[in-house]
């Protein structure tokens, strides 16, 4: 006996902003077949004739309040400074019971912006896809980018659990893995996992960028791969990632506190030469690599 076609998770999807996440996910439900329309909105002329061109969406606006028009679902994907100013402007054209999601990558930040003009009525389900490239733009999108990644969905206390289970069902039908924490907790976790090391790489490549400029030609040239590594997570969206450690200051303020201290450490290890110390500390750090290859993170 052949098994029914799945219907379609929502009727319509608005999603707001077509940057690398956006225009993805916009790929991964055209492919999945998880809505029955697709509303793509950019404020930018150019992008919109990328989405047109690639023919990412079935319809294509300029303004936030007619891309939510009818849709069941509102995905916000823009820089997190845009969410305030978004909310504001869809808040009076959201459909009866249509939920609102975002992307972004600080999640406290998100809920508070966004409760704060759609109002404690709005059926609200923040979400942070933890997938990405150093690309931007919505023709470096790909369906695939989602696939066997965590997305972490941080609801408020009071949240239909039917509209949190319709996004967790999107973002794992995309390839994900779903987990559910609270928000504060969210942004500890990604300060340490995601944005210090972000910090620390825009940090390395701009000490190169102000070093004598024969000393910096020769670093470009002969770049080894860990130094590479750094230039490829430094060339990500400066606009995205400036929203991101302004948005989750104190967690970030909190791990690089408690990163410098273990530089200290290592940096009177090497004075000393203390090997014992620096053995200690690389062998631990090893364990840590090999745990996240073989939670197929790598």
């Amino acid at each position: 006996m052949k098994r029914g076609k799945v219907p379609p998770l929502f009727d319509r999807i608005a999603i707001i902003g077509f940057g690398l996440i956006g225009s993805s996910l916009a790929r991964a439900v055209r492919k999945e077949k998880l809505a029955r329309r697709i509303v793509a909105c950019d404020a930018s002329a150019a992008a919109r004739a990328v989405i047109k061109k690639l023919r990412l969406a079935d319809r294509v606006v300029s303004g936030a309040a007619e891309a939510v028009a009818g849709a069941d679902l509102v995905v916000l994907a823009v820089p997190q400074s845009a969410n305030a100013a978004v909310a504001k402007a869809i808040a009076r054209h959201l459909a009866p019971g249509a939920i609102v999601t975002d992307v972004g990558s600080v999640k406290e930040a998100a809920l508070r912006d966004l409760t704060a003009h759609l109002g404690p009525a709005a059926i609200l389900v923040p979400g942070h896809p933890i997938a990405g490239t150093e690309n931007s733009g919505p023709a470096s999108g790909f369906a695939e980018l989602f696939a066997g990644r965590w997305c972490v969905l941080t609801p408020p206390p009071g949240t239909p659990a039917s509209a949190v289970a319709k996004v967790r069902e999107l973002w794992r039908r995309c390839g994900m893995r779903v987990e559910t924490m609270d928000a504060a907790h969210h942004d500890r976790v990604l300060a340490i996992t995601s944005h210090v090391p972000h910090l620390i790489a825009y940090t390395i490549v701009d000490t190169v960028a102000e070093l004598e400029a024969h000393l910096k030609a020769e670093v470009i040239k002969f770049a080894a791969s860990g130094f590479r590594d750094f230039t490829r997570v430094a060339a990500s969206d400066p606009v995205m990632w400036r929203d991101i450690f302004l948005a989750n200051k104190e967690a970030v303020l909190e791990m690089m506190a408690r990163l410098y201290e273990d530089i200290a450490l290592l940096q009177k290890a090497i004075r000393n030469g203390d090997g014992k110390t620096l053995h200690r500390v690389f062998t631990r750090s090893r364990r840590i690599r090999r745990s996240i290859v073989q939670a197929k993170q790598d």
